[in-house]
């Protein structure tokens, strides 16, 4: 048995897990998904407060109190800034670090310097009283689109704007890694952020890569394949 915590990303919450979870406890693992203060099911404790420090301590809070060793760690997209800010503090109870089609960002980069110049002036002037609208994203039929977007909200502005503090290089840490990409996401440049970092872990031997043909919304559109890859990385 393993435990594995599943961090969402922006403007979710741990609902998008809701048809993954029950793939991994199927299979004897203790599955955790934290809800990040401000979306999702925290919503309601939103406000200009809320920054990256803040999730970092939601996701250490579980695993402290919940006891949590040998985990297997999952970031899917923004959760990916979440799960590299946790590896000074918590990276000996990692066993494997697995980035969902996710940002891996390096010491002192925030989410917004990684999304480049336009993106992040676009999501910064959008931003009303420190909260970013949520950008759509479309899942395998319209009703199932419908039903994710309504449940999508703002994002506090610093949780993007936050830098990650990381002192030990991610290729060199101690713990196994993979990058898990949507490889079928038309809405997204070959050059994308995401895609640098598939190209980076499948070129380099410290890595594991994967792919999944479906959009961006993996957890929601391929709970099926994506359950494959945690399982088979946890019975290791």
């Amino acid at each position: 048995m393993t435990s594995i915590v599943l961090v969402h990303g922006a403007w979710g919450g741990s609902y998008g897990f809701r048809s993954l979870r029950p793939l991994l406890a199927a299979a004897g693992h203790d599955v955790f998904s934290p809800s990040l203060t401000g979306i999702g099911e925290r919503s309601h404790l939103s406000g200009p407060h809320v920054d990256h420090d803040l999730h970092i301590q939601d996701v250490a809070n579980t695993i402290f109190y919940e006891d949590l060793d040998d985990i297997v760690l999952l970031g899917f997209s923004y959760g990916g800034m979440v799960v590299t800010g946790l590896i000074d503090q918590l990276g000996d109870k990692i066993k494997h670090l697995v980035y969902l089609d996710a940002f891996v960002p390096t010491n002192g980069q925030s989410a917004l310097d990684i999304v480049g110049t336009d993106t992040a002036a676009r999501m910064t002037e959008a931003a009303v009283d420190g909260l970013v609208p949520p950008i759509p994203r479309e899942l395998d039929t319209p009703e199932a689109t419908a039903w994710s977007n309504a449940r999508r909200a703002h994002q506090p502005l610093g949780t993007l704007s936050k830098p990650v503090t990381i002192t030990t290089s991610l290729d060199d840490a101690p713990f196994t890694r993979t990058y898990i990409k949507a490889s079928a996401d038309g809405n997204e440049p070959r050059d994308s952020p995401f895609w640098n970092y598939a190209d980076h872990a499948r070129e380099s031997d410290a890595w594991a890569y994967h792919e999944i043909a479906t959009n961006h919304m993996v957890p929601m559109t391929r709970p099926q394949e994506l359950a494959a890859i945690i399982l088979d990385l946890a019975s290791r």
